[in-house]
């Protein structure tokens, strides 16, 4: 999460392009410049970035691929609606953590997490090796520490379901975790149980759970169990976020 953190908080891209394509694509989707709207003309964003003419136009390529512009022949670059977003891109999930999170995109993230991650857990009880198991249970021990703080505690939280996620021997469903990877960490970050000893010790025992229906090659526990942890979660997240609790 290390790289994910530093560019959530603040880290500049190194190179030109990436500085455009960060600059830009955050200011589309925090509505600085609004859906349905035309980009400025090179002119205007040569001046604003002070970049080439070929990395301002790559940088357009990179963002098209995203799904945010389109480029239309005598009328300029326009911005998508958001509905054609790429929401499987990490740059795309870290810009919209930025500009907030409202009920709508928890609860989306949610679903997709509930959509993949017992069935994960599931075929993690199937395929997972001894030596993972063992490594998952130091994970969850891991979590049991009263002096974590919510950053920490959030690391470990997301060792835990990227560790499930390679334990399926699903490469789909390691992938897919890896394109929302960012998502999680955030949501981790604000879903981490309250940094009290009671707070920590439960989330621990949550996942110690996963770990142990695991280890016993009981899918449809390991499937029940992680499904309670995301369900719990996003219900923290939305507390933490000042949001209502209907689903």
């Amino acid at each position: 999460m290390g790289v994910l953190r530093q560019r959530m908080f603040g880290s500049q891209p190194r190179s030109s392009h990436a500085r455009v394509v960060e600059e830009l694509g955050s200011a589309i989707v925090t509505g600085e410049f609004p859906q349905g709207s035309t980009l400025p003309g090179d002119p205007q964003l040569l001046e604003r970035f002070g970049v080439s003419r070929s990395v301002l136009r790559e940088a357009m390529k990179t963002l098209a691929a995203k799904g945010l512009v389109r480029a239309k022949s005598r009328v300029g670059t326009k911005v998508n609606p958001s509905e054609g977003w790429n929401f499987v891109d990490s740059d795309v999930i870290i810009w919209k953590m930025r500009a907030g999170m409202d009920p709508e995109f928890v609860d989306h993230l949610r679903d997709m997490r509930l959509a993949f991650e017992p069935a994960a857990a599931r075929l993690a009880a199937m395929n997972a090796t001894a030596e993972e198991i063992v490594n998952l249970f130091s994970i969850a021990a891991r979590i049991d520490n009263p002096e974590h703080s919510r950053e920490s505690v959030a690391q470990e939280d997301l060792n835990f379901h990227l560790a499930v996620a390679t334990m399926s021997r699903n490469p789909f469903m390691r992938s897919v975790t890896t394109l929302i990877e960012a998502a999680l960490a955030v949501s981790f970050q604000i879903s981490s149980p309250a940094l009290s000893p009671e707070g920590i010790s439960r989330c621990a025992s949550q996942h110690l759970r996963i770990a142990s229906a695991i280890a016993a090659r009981d899918p449809e526990a390991a499937a029940a169990a992680m499904r309670e942890v995301v369900l719990e979660g996003a219900d923290r997240a939305r507390e933490a976020l000042g949001l209502d609790d209907t689903h």
